[in-house]
């Protein structure tokens, strides 16, 4: 069995690397699109409620890869050609590509976090209104936090999934840990080599998340038991 050469291990890890960034700049964005489709959804008002539940419905349906082809592909036709040309000199696959993960994951992350949100009395939100706060004080003081603790154990999951959803960026040419893998097998044939090492580097990433994410809730566990002592 051949093994890996330096350089070939080296472009792993910058493929590695592009990995990690894309899953940062995704995550945070998910994230924030999530709390927001979570407060605006729990207004109650229709029209909020029918444009939550569409936004969430679309990309439940739509496969993640299509999503990620239509903002490289299809999204920058509606730009002007000046601007256009412009982002796809500037690393538009990566931005665009961050941007499809983003707004794909954030709507399986927006109901985790309202299914903790069902789990808070609504006695704290009426509690916090006859205090004075407003609806978004409530929710970003009182309510969306307690969410988001509740919810920790499900959204170290979706992070997980999307740490591995990065790897159909590989589609419109990002250069990630799949699509170096993928470079070095096609030039060296050493196919179990190649897709171990890269095998390798993804469950290491995904014990790390996993790990942070065990940690984070042990200490929610610890403050909630500090509390109700």
């Amino acid at each position: 069995m051949s093994f890996l050469d330096a350089s070939q291990y080296q472009l792993l890890l910058s493929g590695m690397a592009v990995t990690v960034q894309l899953f940062l700049v995704a995550w945070v964005m998910a994230f924030s699109i999530a709390v927001t489709l979570v407060v605006v959804r729990a207004t109650n008002l229709a029209p909020c409620r029918w444009l939550v539940d569409a936004y969430v419905e679309y990309h439940r349906n739509v496969p993640l890869l299509v999503q990620v082809l239509f903002w490289y592909f299809g999204m920058p036709e509606l730009l002007p050609e000046g601007f256009r040309m412009w982002l796809y000199a500037h690393n538009a696959e990566m931005s665009l590509a961050a941007i499809a993960l983003a707004l794909g994951s954030a709507a399986y992350i927006a109901e985790d976090i309202r299914s903790g949100l069902r789990a808070i009395p609504g006695t704290q939100f009426e509690a916090a209104r006859a205090l004075g706060a407003s609806y978004l004080q409530c929710m970003r003081f009182v309510i969306v936090p307690q969410a988001v603790r509740i919810s920790i154990p499900p959204l170290v999951g979706r992070a997980l999934l999307l740490f591995k959803n990065t790897s159909v960026a590989m589609a419109i040419g990002v250069m990630e840990l799949t699509y170096q893998a993928r470079e070095i097998e096609n030039e060296t044939y050493r196919t179990f080599a190649t897709f171990g090492a890269a095998t390798i580097m993804y469950l290491l990433g995904s014990f790390l998340i996993m790990a942070l994410g065990s940690r984070l809730y042990a200490r929610y566990r610890l403050n909630r038991g500090g509390h109700g002592a």
